[in-house]
């Protein structure tokens, strides 16, 4: 399984959501790492690629926090990949994202949010999952996050998306709740959600 992590992250934000699937679900995980700010994301998605590609195994999850979610969709865009798998977005702006907006409104907010993020999350988009692998998706609609201070939101979000944002036709299963944009990380109840997605491709068994 390989995780891709968000904006100004690095993966040790989601090591315990790790150690869980690891631990309670066996699995092998795999941290991506890559410049959020300073990357453009094709190239992010062609290093992601060139990742999955050396992994030896006959099976490959992908699980992409955030920003994460918009390079694994990137990279399933652009690039093949051989190994099957499941696909779980955690709280993953598909639609766009009304607090990049906002922040990417002022020039120092365009240059802390970097590339990989002008080019996905200012604008609305509308996409629909084509991928031959099943799509799982988890938003949180806890209302608490550094996104309040940017927008007032009116309908359910988890402090720095809404769920309408996370939205992703094509998706074979999607899941809300209660947890906070970073906080997902942290839940066991998303760790098992995330579990039982990977192995059975639904939530919930």
């Amino acid at each position: 399984m390989v995780y891709v992590h968000g904006l100004w992250m690095h993966g040790l934000e989601a090591a315990l959501l790790l150690r869980r699937l690891k631990f309670e679900r066996g699995y092998r995980c795999y941290v991506f790492h890559y410049g959020s700010v300073r990357e453009p994301l094709a190239c992010v998605a062609t290093a992601l690629r060139q990742m999955v590609a050396r992994i030896e195994a006959q099976q490959v999850h992908l699980i992409g926090h955030s920003l994460g979610g918009l390079v694994i969709l990137r990279f399933l865009q652009r690039h093949t990949m051989s190994q099957p798998g499941r696909v779980l977005l955690l709280g993953t702006p598909s639609a766009g994202s009304r607090v990049a907006r906002r922040l990417g409104s002022v020039a120092i907010g365009r240059r802390m949010m970097g590339h990989a993020v002008g080019e996905e999350l200012l604008v609305d988009r509308t996409r629909r999952w084509e991928a031959e692998r099943e799509l799982g998706i988890i938003a949180g609609t806890v209302p608490v996050g550094l996104g309040h201070l940017l927008l007032t939101f009116r309908e359910d979000n988890d402090g720095t998306i809404a769920v309408s944002e996370t939205e992703l036709a094509g998706a074979k299963c999607r899941l809300c709740l209660s947890v906070t944009h970073s906080g997902m990380l942290l839940s066991a109840r998303v760790a098992r959600e995330a579990g039982s997605f990977l192995e059975h491709g639904r939530f919930g068994a």
